[in-house]
C-alpha cells in the first residue's frame, strides 16, 4: 500500500516489527495480539486496530476475548477509545 511512497518504513515494518519482535519467543503470538490491540485502543487508533483484530483472530484470541478486552479497558483507557474500539470490532467481525 505504502511501498512506493515509503519503501524504507514498509522495510523496517516487514523485517524489524514482524520478522524480529514479532518473532521473539517470550511471548506467544496470541499475547502479542492483545498487548499490540490493548495499545491501539488505549492510543485510540482505529485505522492499525482494524489490521490487529484480524491479526489477533489469526492468533487465536477469540471474538469473546477481544470484546472483553475492549470492555476491561474502558475503565483504563477511557470511555471514548472503548466506543471506538467495540464499534471497529463490530464492523471487523461482522466482514469475517
Amino acid at each position: 500500500m505504502i511501498g512506493d511512497f515509503a519503501p524504507k518504513l514498509v522495510e523496517l515494518t516487514d523485517n524489524v516489527l514482524f520478522g524480529d519482535v514479532w518473532a521473539r519467543p517470550e511471548l506467544s503470538q496470541r499475547d502479542r495480539s492483545l498487548v499490540t490491540v490493548s495499545a491501539l485502543i488505549a492510543m485510540n487508533r482505529p485505522d492499525q486496530l482494524r489490521s490487529h483484530l484480524v491479526r489477533a483472530r489469526d492468533n487465536g484470541v477469540t471474538q469473546a476475548a477481544l470484546i472483553e478486552t475492549i470492555t476491561h479497558l474502558a475503565f483504563y483507557a477511557g470511555w471514548p477509545s472503548a466506543i471506538t474500539a467495540i464499534s471497529v470490532a463490530k464492523e471487523v467481525f461482522e466482514k469475517r
